[in-house]
C-alpha cells in the first residue's frame, strides 16, 4: 500500500474540488435550463390563453383581431380566473364597422319585410338552440345565478319573438278625409345605423332589443 503522501493529500483535494465545481456546474446548468423552459412554457402558455380568450370584432360578418393593444379582463367572479379579454376597440375599427352597416343599410332597408321576418325567425331559433350555453355565459362573466342568467336570456328571446311579428307592428296608419280633401298616413320604415350603449346587468335582453 502507497504511503499518504502530502501530494496524494493535494491531489484527492483538488480532485473534489474539480469534481464538486463539475457537479455544481452541471446543477446550475440543469437549474438555468428548466428555468428557462419554465418561462417559455409559461410564457406560451399566457400566450395561448390570450389567444383563446381575446375577443374578436365582427365586421363585415367576419371575426376579426382588435389592432388595439389595450383590453379588459373579464373575470370570473367565483374562481377569479380570466374568463376573456375585451380589446378597446381603435376608432379606425369602430368607423370601419359603422361604415360596413351604412353600406349594408339600403339593402336591407329595400328588403320585403316578411324576407326580415324570417330572419328574425332564425335568430329566434339560434338563441333557443344555444340558451343553456348563453346561460351559462353570463353566469361565468357577471356571476349571476343561472336561474337569474336564464330570465335575462328569455327576456330577451320574448323581444326576438316580438319582433318576428313585425310584418303587421310596421303597419302604418291611415286617416281619409281629416280635412277637406286632406287624407293623412303614416310610414314605418328603418331610419338607418345605430349604436347601442348597455348596462352591465342585463347582457343579454338589452342587446337583443337594439
Amino acid at each position: 500500500m502507497a504511503p499518504i503522501t502530502d501530494l496524494t493529500l493535494k491531489s484527492g483535494f483538488l480532485d473534489s474540488i474539480v469534481r464538486g465545481k463539475w457537479f455544481f456546474m452541471m446543477n446550475l446548468q440543469t437549474r438555468v435550463r428548466n428555468l428557462i423552459r419554465g418561462e417559455f412554457l409559461e410564457s406560451r402558455s399566457v400566450f395561448m390563453m390570450n389567444l383563446q380568450t381575446r375577443v374578436r370584432n365582427l365586421i363585415r360578418g367576419e371575426f376579426l383581431e382588435s389592432r388595439s393593444e389595450s383590453s379588459i379582463d373579464v373575470i370570473n367572479t367565483a374562481t377569479q380566473e380570466v374568463v376573456s379579454r375585451i380589446p378597446l376597440t381603435t376608432d379606425e375599427e369602430f368607423k370601419a364597422a359603422v361604415n360596413v352597416a351604412k353600406k349594408a343599410f339600403p339593402k336591407w332597408k329595400n328588403t320585403p319585410v316578411t324576407s326580415r321576418q324570417r330572419v328574425m325567425f332564425k335568430l329566434q331559433e339560434l338563441i333557443r338552440r344555444v340558451m343553456d350555453k348563453l346561460t351559462m355565459n353570463i353566469t361565468t362573466e357577471q356571476g349571476k345565478t343561472l336561474k337569474d342568467a336564464q330570465g335575462d336570456v328569455f327576456c330577451g328571446l320574448e323581444v326576438v319573438e316580438h319582433a318576428c311579428g313585425m310584418a303587421t307592428l310596421q303597419m302604418g296608419e291611415y286617416v281619409s278625409n281629416v280635412s277637406r280633401g286632406i287624407d293623412t298616413y303614416s310610414i314605418r320604415e328603418p331610419l338607418g345605423v345605430c349604436a347601442g350603449i348597455c348596462p352591465f346587468n342585463f347582457p343579454a335582453m338589452i342587446p337583443l332589443m337594439v
